[in-house]
């Protein structure tokens, strides 16, 4: 099975119905005789350019323009709270993946990764002063 074909396979099923997560759509793909490991399909989604929405995997379009991260941040950050390296944001529900991409994508040297629930992310940093400086960058942007 070739990647293009897998990916294809992928967006065809995250058009028809909503899928909620990977291994849904491990199970989804098993279902059309496509085997893949966990690992490809996160590689995949990333790939697709798939974020998880509330109605499921959605496909970001690769012509729209992103947002600037400073209106992403001013739209959804409700709260930052930091312990140590680690800073944790308070989102409105469904809102932190769509924040969490947008840091992703900004690539800043004060993040090493994200996790995003649904109202929250964990923004790992690579020591407790960029964490401060973190935070701090993100206050400025609330503070407009």
């Amino acid at each position: 099975m070739n990647k293009a074909y897998r990916q294809g396979q992928i967006l065809e099923l995250v058009r028809q119905k909503p899928v909620y997560t990977q291994d849904e759509l491990a199970v989804q793909l098993r279902g059309r005789g496509i085997h893949a490991t966990q690992v490809t399909l996160s590689r995949d989604v990333k790939d697709l350019r798939l974020v998880k929405t509330p109605e499921g995997y959605r496909q970001i379009a690769e012509r729209a323009p992103a947002p600037h991260v400073g209106a992403v941040i001013e739209e959804y950050v409700r709260d930052v709270r930091m312990a140590q390296n680690l800073l944790i944001l308070r989102t409105p529900p469904g809102s932190a993946n769509a924040l969490a991409v947008a840091l992703d994508q900004e690539e800043w040297p004060e993040i090493v990764g994200t996790i995003a629930g649904d109202d929250t992310i964990l923004i790992v940093a690579p020591d407790n002063s960029r964490a401060a400086a973190l935070r701090d960058k993100l206050l400025r942007y609330l503070r407009g």
